[in-house]
């Protein structure tokens, strides 16, 4: 599995010969290790020509932009190199079936509201919380999301469910900095929000890096709808990972105050979001929590949570070839 890298200031990537190699001004050229590099985020400005893009759908590496408030803006994906008919038949057959993506959407929600109840009752337990209510309510959605009669209602039950999981956050983070109040998107209103927009960004690109290494098309997703969007298929598999990737990276950057009020700043229109360094800060703690390993109990063997999320998009396309029913990856603390 190879890297992913961080271009987190301005300058121009190119090619040279069989390699890569950036240019800041007043800096010597930096190559970068081809071969073992899976994914490029652009964080800054960033010259590039149609040469290179020919190099990186050569070495099939993705390349992901991101706007100057550090959010996602979007990918140069190279030419699938793993297409098969076979897979985007089944895929698409699959989401034309009511009943079936219905079934598979509403596994994703169980996974996703399982893998929030981890997260709880893990603090419950650490910090001696008070939080039974919220836990009974996510087992009470877990339990009415197989039951909901359509994609649209098993949606409100994953956004009741979510909403009731983010009241958690207010009682276990103390920092009056960083409470949360509700959520909010565009923009973020407050310091938590502005982080679990930064990372959730960063957990749909990790899924979507990953299913680009399988035979199954990102475009097509079955909890979220496949229309106009370029890709849905990522966001349904992140749903599974954010809790345990996330939300426990955001507790633990707020709780050791490894991020703090500095690190954010307000722009015109009200929005708060990460500065540069607060960016630079949250990165490095999310590259070290993917490539954190876990026992794979099945496998008997220690698989990074990157690893866990490509073998998670291989248990979609063996769901939707009717080889083996999905059964969403849940953490076991």
């Amino acid at each position: 599995m190879g890297k992913t890298l961080y271009l987190l200031s301005s300058g121009s990537l190119k090619r040279k010969d069989n390699t890569l190699f950036v240019e800041r001004v007043g800096e010597k050229p930096r190559f970068l290790p081809v071969e073992t590099t899976d994914e490029i985020m652009v964080m800054g400005e960033l010259d590039l020509n149609k040469s290179l893009l020919e190099f990186l759908t050569q070495k099939q590496i993705i390349l992901h932009f991101f706007n100057y408030h550090g959010y996602y803006a979007g990918t140069y994906y190279p030419r699938e190199h793993m297409n098969s008919g076979a897979v985007i038949l089944a895929q698409a057959a699959h989401y034309t079936d009511e009943a079936r993506r219905h079934k598979l959407a509403s596994t994703l929600i169980v996974g996703a509201i399982e893998n929030m109840r981890k997260v709880v009752a893990y603090y419950q337990r650490r910090a001696s919380l008070d939080v039974e209510d919220i836990l009974s309510d996510l087992e009470r959605f877990e339990a009415m999301a197989p039951q909901s009669g359509s994609v649209p209602a098993l949606m409100g039950i994953e956004g009741n469910a979510r909403n009731r999981y983010y009241q958690f956050f207010d009682r276990l983070v103390q920092d009056e900095a960083f409470k949360m109040v509700e959520r909010t998107r565009r923009p973020p209103s407050n310091r938590m929000n502005a982080l679990i927009s930064f990372l959730n960004s960063m957990c749909y690109i990790l899924a979507l890096s990953q299913i680009y290494r399988t035979h199954l098309d990102p475009r097509i997703g079955f909890l979220h709808e496949t229309n106009f969007r370029r890709f849905s298929l990522n966001l349904d598999l992140a749903e599974i990972f954010k809790p345990i990737l996330v939300d426990r990276l955001i507790f633990s950057l707020v709780n050791r105050r490894e991020i703090q009020e500095k690190h954010f700043e307000k722009e015109t229109g009200g929005g708060i979001y990460l500065n540069d360094r607060g960016r630079e800060i949250v990165l490095r703690a999310w590259e070290t929590r993917v490539n954190e390993t876990i026992e794979h109990p099945r496998l008997k063997r220690n698989v990074s949570y990157r690893g866990l999320m490509r073998m998670e998009a291989y248990k979609i396309q063996k769901h939707i070839l009717d080889d083996t029913p999905y059964d969403p990856f849940v953490s076991r603390w």
